[in-house]
C-alpha cells in the first residue's frame, strides 16, 4: 500500500530512515505540516501525544498543554468522555468529531471497544446519522460529484489526490441506503462508514481511501423540502443522462486511479447490478450489497450446513425480499454451488425468491427483471398455493434456509417459523434487514419458537439468547477481506472464484462444535482483523492462480531491481498480508518539505 516507485527518504528523530512515503504502515512518517496545520490534520495530529522532540520540530510549543500523554492515556480520557453520552446518535456525533480530528485515536478506540462501537459508527446508528446528515453537518469529508456538472468529475477527483494516493474507493448514489432508502447527498456517510470498516477490519490505510457521493438528485420529498438539505433538490435523474454521468466517473477512475479497487455501495435495484456487470471487466470493482452480502450469507449457510451434516445439493433457500441484497445472496449461492460442482440450472432450481408480488413464477416475466426471472418457478407447480403467503410458500417449499431482505418487520412470525421447524430439526434463519427495527424477526423469538434449535444470524448486532451467541451476518465479515486481498494483489478484476475463495475461508472459521451451536455461525468481531487477513490471503492466492494479480509485475521496494514475490504457502502469504495492514498506533514524525511527486494530497 506504499508508493513502490518513490525513492525519497528522510532521517527521523530516532535516527531511523523514513519510509518511501509519509503514509506508510510501519516505521516513521514524513510530514510537511507544522504548527496549527498539523493539529488540524486528522491524519497527522497526535494531540497531547506529540513528543517533546516533535513539539520542537513542528513548532507546537505553546499550542499544546505541557503534559505529554501516550495513546493508552488518550484512550482512557476519550472513552470516559464517550461514556458520559446517553444516546447512540450523540455517541455517533462524538465519534464523527473524533474521526475528523485524530484518525489514529478514532480507530484505536474502535479497535479496543469494537463490540460496543461498531454498532455506533456503522449499522444500526449510522442509518439515523445519514438520514439527518444535513441537519447534523459540521465538516465535509469525501468527494461530491454533481450530475449538473458532469464534465467536472475528473477535476473534482484530482482535488483529492492522484494515482499514487488512493488504494480503495467507495462510491454511492444513495438510492438504497441501509434499508431506509433514498438519502440523497447524505449517502456520502455510507461511503465514509464503509471505509472506516475497511480500516478497522481490513487494515487499509485511512489516508489512502476515497469516499464518493454521486449526487443525482433525490426522490425523498422530505429531504428535498428541507431548507437545510445540502444536495440537489430535483428528482433523481434516470436514463441516458445518469448513465453518461456514471460513465464519466468510471472513465475518470480508470485514468486517475488505475490500481485502486472500486466498491459500489447502496445503489438502487434498477442500477446496482447492471452497472456492476457493465464495468466489472474494465475496473477492479465489486458491489457490496450484491457480492459482499451474498458472500457472508453463503459463508454462514455453509457453516450451518456443516453443523447439521447437510450438503449444498440438498439445501433449499427461500429469499424473502428480492432487491439488490436478496438477488445478490441468491446469485452468490448459485455461484458457490456451481463452483462446487452443480450446474447453473440445478443451482437456480434450489433458490426461491419472494417480493411484493409473492413468489416469483414464470407468469411474472413481464414485470420481472432478467435477474429475477432466472429464478422463476413453473406456475403449474403452484396453482393451489397462495404465492403471496409466506406461510404457504414455506409449507410448500420446506426450505432449509430462510433469508430476510424485505424490510418487513415481523414477517418471520411464529406461525411461519414453526412451520419451517416442522421440516427442519435445525432451521437456518437469517433476518437481515436493517436497521434493527425492520428485522423480519428478533433472535429471542426465533429461539423461543424453536426450542433453541434455530441457527440464527442477523443483519445487526443482538445480544446472546439463552447462552447462544447470535452471529451478525454483516458485510464487515466479507468486504474488508475481499477488498484488502484485491488491493494487495493489485487485481485487474474481482472474479466469482475470488469471492468463492473468500466464502470458503470465512465458513471454515466458524467456531461451531459438534452438538454445540452456542458459539454462533461466524467468528466474533473481536478477531475481525485476523478473519479479514485470512480472507485476503485466500483472495490473493486465487487471484494469482487465475492470473489476475498484477503485484508480481512490480518492483520490490526492499530489493531494488527485483520484482515482488508473493508466498504461495497460505501461512506465509498471510504473514505477508499482515505486515501490510495498517494499525492505529502513533509513529514518529519527521519534518520534510512537501514534494507533490512523492507526497499525497491528503493532509
Amino acid at each position: 500500500m506504499s508508493d513502490f516507485n518513490s525513492c525519497f527518504t528522510a532521517l527521523l528523530n530516532d535516527g531511523k530512515t523514513a519510509q518511501h512515503t509519509q503514509l506508510s504502515v510501519n516505521g516513521g512518517i514524513e510530514c510537511p505540516l507544522s504548527g496549527a496545520q498539523i493539529l488540524n490534520s486528522p491524519l497527522f495530529n497526535k494531540g497531547t501525544a506529540f513528543t517533546q522532540e516533535e513539539r520542537e520540530q513542528f513548532k507546537l510549543d505553546g499550542l499544546l498543554p505541557p503534559q505529554i500523554n501516550n495513546l493508552d492515556e488518550q484512550l482512557e480520557r476519550t472513552y470516559k468522555q464517550l461514556c458520559f453520552l446517553r444516546t447512540s446518535i450523540t455517541k455517533n456525533d462524538f465519534m464523527t468529531n473524533l474521526r475528523v480530528t485524530n484518525k489514529t485515536l478514532y480507530f484505536a478506540i474502535i479497535k479496543k471497544y469494537i463490540l460496543e462501537l461498531v454498532p455506533i459508527i456503522y449499522t444500526p446508528t449510522e442509518g439515523d446519522a445519514i438520514a439527518s446528515y444535513s441537519d447534523r453537518f459540521k465538516k465535509a469529508e469525501g468527494i461530491f460529484l454533481d450530475i449538473t456538472e458532469p464534465d467536472s468529475v475528473e477535476e473534482r477527483l484530482l482535488a483529492f489526490g492522484g494515482p499514487k494516493d488512493i488504494d480503495y474507493i467507495v462510491v454511492s448514489d444513495s438510492e438504497g441506503i441501509l434499508g431506509i432508502g433514498d438519502q440523497g447527498v447524505g449517502g456520502i456517510r455510507i461511503s465514509i462508514s464503509k471505509l472506516a470498516l475497511m480500516t478497522i477490519c481490513g487494515g487499509i490505510h485511512p489516508g489512502r481511501v476515497l469516499p464518493v457521493c454521486l449526487d443525482v438528485g433525490t426522490n425523498n420529498k422530505k429531504l428535498a423540502r428541507d431548507e437545510l438539505y445540502l444536495g440537489n433538490r430535483f428528482s433523481r435523474v434516470r436514463g441516458k443522462q445518469y448513465d453518461r454521468f456514471v460513465k464519466n466517473f468510471m472513465n475518470a477512475v480508470k485514468k486517475i486511479y488505475p490500481n485502486a479497487i472500486l466498491h459500489f455501495e447502496d445503489f438502487g435495484v434498477g442500477n446496482a447490478r447492471r452497472i456492476l456487470e457493465e464495468y466489472r471487466t474494465e475496473v477492479p470493482c465489486f458491489n457490496d450489497d450484491i457480492q459482499g452480502t451474498g458472500a457472508v450469507v453463503m459463508a454462514s449457510l455453509l457453516a450451518a450446513l456443516k453443523h447439521t451434516h447437510k450438503t449444498l445439493q440438498e439445501c433449499k433457500v427461500l429469499v424473502y425480499g428480492a432487491g439488490s441484497a436478496g438477488l445478490g445472496i441468491a446469485d452468490q449461492i448459485v455461484n458457490h454451488m456451481v463452483t462446487h460442482g452443480m450446474t447453473i440450472e440445478e443451482a437456480r432450481g434450489q433458490i426461491y425468491l419472494m417480493d411484493i408480488r409473492g413468489l416469483i413464477v414464470e407468469s411474472l416475466e413481464e414485470s420481472s427483471t432478467e435477474q429475477h426471472h432466472v429464478f422463476a418457478k413453473p406456475d403449474a407447480d403452484w396453482a393451489s398455493v397462495n404465492k403471496k403467503s409466506l406461510f404457504e410458500v414455506v409449507s410448500h417449499v420446506k426450505p432449509t434456509c430462510l433469508v430476510g431482505c424485505s424490510t418487513v418487520a415481523g414477517a418471520f412470525n411464529k406461525e411461519v417459523v414453526q412451520e419451517m421447524h416442522k421440516y427442519n430439526k435445525r432451521p437456518i434463519i437469517f433476518p437481515l434487514s436493517n436497521p434493527t427495527r425492520l428485522h423480519e424477526a428478533v433472535p429471542e423469538d426465533l429461539m423461543a419458537w424453536t426450542n433453541n434449535e434455530a441457527l440464527v444470524a442477523t443483519g445487526s448486532p443482538f445480544p446472546p439468547v439463552n447462552g447462544y451467541r447470535i452471529s451478525q451476518n454483516n458485510n464487515c465479515y466479507s468486504f474488508p477481506g475481499i477488498g484488502l486481498g484485491a488491493v494487495l494483489a493489485h487485481a485487474s478484476t474481482i472474479s466469482d472464484r475470488m469471492i468463492s475463495a473468500a466464502v470458503d475461508e470465512l465458513a471454515g472459521l466458524s467456531e461451531l462444535k459438534e452438538g454445540d451451536s452456542t458459539p454462533g455461525l461466524l467468528p466474533g468481531l473481536e478477531v475481525i482483523d485476523n478473519t479479514s487477513a485470512r480472507i485476503a490471503t485466500a483472495v490473493i492466492l486465487q487471484a494469482l492462480e487465475e492470473g489476475v494479480a498484477r503485484i508480481e509485475t512490480e518492483e520490490d521496494p526492499d530489493r531494488p531491481g527485483k520484482l515482488i514475490e508473493v508466498p504461495r504457502d497460505f501461512d506465509s502469504c498471510m504473514q505477508w498480508v499482515k505486515k501490510q495492514m495498517w494499525q492505529p498506533v502513533y509513529r514518529p514524525l519527521t519534518k520534510v518539505k512537501f514534494d507533490p511527486s512523492i507526497h499525497t494530497y491528503q493532509l
